[in-house]
């Protein structure tokens, strides 16, 4: 059945998705049920749906102008932007700096960031996560102060509000239908791996991290800027921000991110193991060795699943996290207790309390 969506709105209901095309100003996603009905009074049947994965992937207006104009307010105060590695923004955001300096409006929009939004944190400052999640539920509205609709209005901060829709003519007219573009291409990429390979790899998750896979789908904005580390996931509600343009986020990594970070939602049990062999080692809990973990676990994951598989570009698969020399950046105490203690949990030669005890004592 065709369904037609709002423009810059696209599902892919994980092995539901069957093709998308693409028309101006339309976007028309096709769905079909899965081959299985699940019969929700059928423990087996109900735990095979809870692993699915069902990702909503959006191209969503305000969510992209929101984070280019956080991006653009760094990058004139020379913070850190980080695209793929590189102490500044590509050409694409430093021309689209250039091109705007004579636009009133949106040099307006980008002064407000540099004093109100750009010393913020995008994945931890609560106000941002707020901000976000607002804009992603309002993505089809022609503005975010009710004027045209009364069910668009954004409840947000006024200013904030006034240097968005200030912005957003100068956005819509220059750069948009690109940046639209580049989102569409990336969902059209990561939808087939999806299709493919996201079942088994949800439900070994599930299993690893001994946690239910998250049920219903999954909110992915896609934009052209993702912050410093190119995607990040705030919780309750589950949301995925991750980038189109960061070139760590391209082709086979697309698909390891996207589950990375849909792999914060199934974190809680091991945040909370290494807290408690911390505390019974009397040791300082570790920063980021959770996340480190995440990190290894993905990657080895979705490795040993492109070496099962026919993918383009499968053999000889480098993980993100080696890839982008993370365990080079401090993490190197981690990158040798997870190969010591943690693969051979992977390789289902240990438990589950017992490989992050001896992580632990390792460090």
């Amino acid at each position: 059945m065709l369904a037609s969506l709002p423009a810059g709105r696209l599902f892919a209901l994980g092995l539901g998705f069957a093709a998308m095309a693409l028309a101006p100003g339309v976007l028309v996603a096709q769905t079909q049920l899965p081959p299985v009905q699940f019969n929700p009074h059928t423990p087996e049947q109900q735990e095979a749906a809870a692993t699915r994965p069902v990702f909503e992937f959006h191209s969503g207006f305000w969510v992209n102008l929101h984070h280019v104009l956080y991006e653009q307010a760094r990058l004139r105060q020379q913070k850190p932007t980080n695209r793929g590695g590189d102490a500044a923004a590509p050409g694409a955001a430093a021309n689209r700096e250039r091109a705007a300096a004579n636009s009133a409006d949106w040099n307006a929009a980008v002064n407000f960031y540099i004093s109100e939004m750009a010393d913020r944190d995008l994945l931890f400052d609560t106000r941002m996560m707020e901000i976000n999640n607002r804009l992603a539920q309002l993505e089809a509205c022609v503005d975010l102060s009710g004027r045209s609709d009364p069910d668009c209005t954004s409840s947000l901060d006024h200013d904030l509000v006034q240097a968005l829709e200030r912005a957003a003519p100068v956005y819509r007219e220059r750069w948009w239908a690109e940046d639209d573009r580049a989102n569409r291409a990336w969902i059209a990429a990561v939808a087939p791996l999806v299709r493919q390979m996201g079942k088994p790899l949800a439900e070994k998750l599930s299993e690893i991290y001994h946690a239910q896979w998250p049920r219903g789908t999954i909110l992915v904005d896609v934009a052209v800027y993702g912050g410093p580390l190119g995607a990040y996931t705030t919780l309750d509600p589950l949301h995925i921000t991750i980038s189109s343009t960061d070139r760590r986020n391209q082709g086979l990594a697309g698909f390891e991110i996207l589950f990375h970070e849909a792999s914060h939602a199934l974190a809680g049990a091991v945040q909370q193991q290494i807290i408690r062999d911390c505390r019974a080692a009397n040791k300082p809990i570790p920063r980021d060795l959770w996340h480190a973990l995440l990190f290894y676990t993905t990657g080895a994951l979705v490795k040993q699943l492109l070496e099962k598989s026919a993918a383009p570009g499968s053999a000889g698969y480098t993980p993100y996290a080696v890839r982008n020399e993370l365990y080079a950046r401090g993490w190197q105490d981690y990158q040798r207790v997870l190969e010591r203690y943690w693969q051979p949990y992977l390789d289902g030669k240990t438990e589950f309390e017992q490989a992050l005890a001896q992580l632990v004592a390792g460090l």
